[in-house]
């Protein structure tokens, strides 16, 4: 993989609270400038970043229900809404987690659409992914959480959303895992994958790739593509 194809598959991002505006315009100039799938930044910030991605073929990510899910349904519905029309390409919407840890598909995939109607109202083509904090699930749920994230795959893929995604990066359960991307892909049945939540090198990076992540969620993207950069240089001159 070259640089240039593992940046296409980063959605680089700032999320935590205290982010300010010339932070996710740093950001955003930071995704132009290696030509990453998105920036994501707060949905406070999508006006301004779309503005200044406007044409250059990165995406402007925003969330949703974020981080803890616990929003009603019409509220996320009203989130994603504004961040549409504010400019967003892609929104990240975080599900409510006892749905999925009750294995409750009805209820999961109700939720979810609801918020895909209202967002595609807006705009026909946004992407919508869905986070479902994988590494909850998996200590929660029965048999190793297998069971919660086929249900969150089911609900995901028939409410008509576009991926699933591990983590927030913010729950105390943790983020990313090689493990729950192998059981996204396994019950993905055509969803694309997401992996977010503690990827800071590229070992880690690549190792999500290989187990079936299609996108990467990442605040250290600089480092990682240049990390990539400086092994390949070092292999060519052997």
């Amino acid at each position: 993989m070259t640089p240039q194809e593992l940046a296409r598959r980063i959605d680089h991002t700032i999320l935590k609270p205290e982010a300010t505006l010339a932070e996710a315009q740093r950001i955003a100039a930071e995704a132009r400038e290696l030509h990453c799938a998105s920036a994501c930044i707060s949905p406070v910030f999508v006006a301004e970043v779309a503005k200044m991605l406007a044409g250059s073929g990165v995406k402007t990510c925003t969330v949703v229900g974020f981080p803890s899910g616990a929003a009603k349904a019409t509220v996320k519905a009203i989130e994603a809404t504004v961040a549409v029309k504010d400019g967003a390409d892609e929104i990240d919407v975080v599900a409510h987690l006892p749905h999925l840890l009750a294995c409750d598909l009805a209820a999961a995939k109700a939720e979810l659409t609801e918020i895909v109607r209202a967002a595609r109202a807006a705009r026909r083509d946004v992407v919508v992914k869905v986070i479902v904090e994988s590494a909850c699930l998996m200590k929660l749920a029965p048999d190793g959480g297998e069971q919660a994230i086929a249900t969150a795959c089911a609900a995901v893929r028939q409410s008509g959303c576009d991926f699933i995604k591990t983590s927030t990066g913010f729950h105390p359960a943790g983020g990313a895992s090689v493990e729950a991307v192998r059981l996204m892909k396994k019950h993905a049945q055509g969803l694309l994958i997401k992996a977010a939540g503690g990827i800071r090198d590229l070992a880690t990076a690549m190792a999500m790739l290989d187990a079936g992540a299609d996108r990467l969620g990442m605040s250290a993207s600089v480092a990682v593509v240049e990390e990539l950069k400086k092994r390949r240089t070092g292999n060519d001159q052997r």
